[in-house]
């Protein structure tokens, strides 16, 4: 399946910015026709790419960009999602802990309580089943500070406050788990999509708790303990004024079908 995507950023810099940027699709994702730039008033601004070996993420690191207009373009056609390896130990230790969104201290009686032992591909499926069952979708209800205890408290969130509950509840039972941005064909609204990466024995499974876009469509752009390891844009110093986001992602032909109930591997 060939899935063909974009995404145009936009801002403007107050004062000289430094940032790094995580749009562009993972490393070991088949990759055709791939375009990227950052212009500032319409001229080439110098780009940085740093890749993380282990999770394949490709960053782009801007320095000293003066004030002006500023412009993010990337397009890609992607052949497949981008496999991950097995979960490697050092996953198994990194991700079954506490993260800066993912307070899974103050939910572990949450976790005991609600969802039990967690066992298998069906106990990772029954977790993602409890959040989408029990939080509601609404854009703008959440803040960028909101963590997974405050998404339980207003039983209300976006896509990222779902994967963060979610993983809360999967790591404080004891099973790793991480979120992964990506490409969404599929996804309405359409935007740039945060689901969650659970092991299971020595293979990764993709949950998607709010069900909003079929999982076997899904292209990788990062992976990491939670959003603040997977933002598509931050600023490091200086000043910028976000201003729009343009994303699409479609595929070939018909989108496959997914009920959600079976385990799932991006790629």
């Amino acid at each position: 399946m060939h899935r063909h995507l974009t995404a145009d950023l936009t801002a403007t810099v107050t004062s000289p910015v430094e940032a790094t940027l995580g749009v562009t699709v993972a490393e070991h994702v088949d990759r055709q026709d791939e375009t990227f730039s950052v212009t500032l008033d319409g001229q080439d601004v110098e780009v940085q790419d740093v890749l993380d070996e282990v999770s394949g993420t490709r960053w782009h690191m801007i320095r000293d960009v003066q004030p002006g207009e500023l412009r993010i373009s990337y397009a890609v056609t992607a052949a497949g999602g981008g496999a991950s390896p097995g979960v490697s130990p050092l996953e198994r230790i990194r991700y079954v802990r506490p993260s800066r969104y993912v307070d899974l201290d103050r939910l572990e009686s949450v976790a005991r309580a609600e969802v039990g032992e967690v066992v298998g591909e069906q106990g990772v499926l029954d977790v993602a089943d409890w959040v989408h069952e029990h939080i509601r979708y609404v854009v703008g209800s959440s803040t960028v500070t909101d963590g997974a205890s405050d998404t339980y408290l207003a039983r209300r969130g976006v896509c990222r406050d779902f994967a963060h509950l979610t993983l809360a509840l999967l790591r404080a039972r004891g099973i790793p788990a991480r979120l992964v941005a990506c490409y969404a064909p599929g996804l309405s609204p359409m935007d740039f999509h945060a689901v969650v990466e659970a092991a299971v024995e020595d293979r990764w499974v993709v949950v998607d708790p709010t069900r909003l876009a079929p999982r076997p469509s899904l292209v990788r752009i990062s992976s990491g303990a939670d959003a603040s390891e997977t933002s598509f844009l931050t600023v490091h110093s200086g000043g910028l004024s976000f201003g729009t986001l343009e994303v699409s992602a479609v595929a070939d032909g018909d989108l496959p079908e997914d009920d959600h109930r079976s385990t799932v591997a991006i790629g």
